[in-house]
């Protein structure tokens, strides 16, 4: 059994007994007034209640945020991925077009190894400290990214046995340039596992930069 599965089957244990709060299936978060283009986000094995606060903040950016747990996005090969953003199309806020792809965690690592290879949905994937161990082959990943990444890594982060360590996002990086393929990571040093508002290792100072850049990269992923 792997780390992200002995994971997962403790956090179903502990939600039979009642140990952490239950999951949202989807959760739509609207823009202020209107609709919006489509930000399909999927959070972590933290529980959705990590990451309520940052799918709020990025709605209030004028998007149509639509909340899935990346969990159920895990041995889907992808199609839970694809699954969620065609559940998340249907939603009476969101405008039609591309969506970009925002997870966090094991979120992210579905978003940015299979949403990356959805260019026909898929405008640019946001991973914040993305489950990567999984990745085995490397120049692999480079070579099948078909959308832009924009990636955020903890120094510090050494969670579930270094699933999502800054080193393996280097690496992947490393790859991507090299295969003349989009991929911005940016490392913070002081940094750990779920920085983000609403996590358990919550920094302020890098949660605001972080949320900087990813406004930035949805605002040139969907200006079309």
């Amino acid at each position: 059994m792997t780390v992200c599965s002995r994971a997962v089957a403790w956090i179903g244990v502990a939600l039979l007994l009642g140990l952490v709060p239950r999951a949202y299936a989807q959760q739509e978060f609207p823009p202020p007034k209107g609709k919006g283009r489509l930000v399909v986000l999927a959070y972590g094995l933290a529980g959705a209640d990590h990451y309520t606060d940052v799918a709020a903040d990025i709605a209030k950016l004028g998007y149509d945020v639509v909340y899935f747990d990346g969990g159920a996005e895990e041995n889907t090969a992808g199609k839970g991925v694809q699954r969620d953003i065609d559940k998340a199309r249907t939603m009476s806020h969101a405008l039609p077009g591309k969506v970009a792809l925002v997870g966090f965690s094991i979120g992210g690592g579905m978003a940015l190894y299979y949403g990356s290879q959805l260019p026909d949905d898929v405008a640019g994937v946001v991973a914040w400290f993305p489950e990567n161990a999984f990745i085995k082959n490397v120049p692999g990943f480079a070579g099948h990214l078909q959308v832009p990444v924009v990636a955020f890594a903890g120094g510090m982060d050494h969670s579930h046995g270094d699933c999502c360590a800054a080193g393996k996002d280097l690496l992947l990086q490393q790859a991507a340039k090299s295969a003349g393929k989009s991929f911005d990571l940016t490392v913070y040093p002081d940094a750990d596992h779920d920085f983000n508002k609403g996590g358990s290792n919550y920094n302020p100072k890098d949660y605001t930069d972080a949320l900087q850049r990813t406004a930035d990269a949805l605002k040139m992923f969907l200006a079309n």
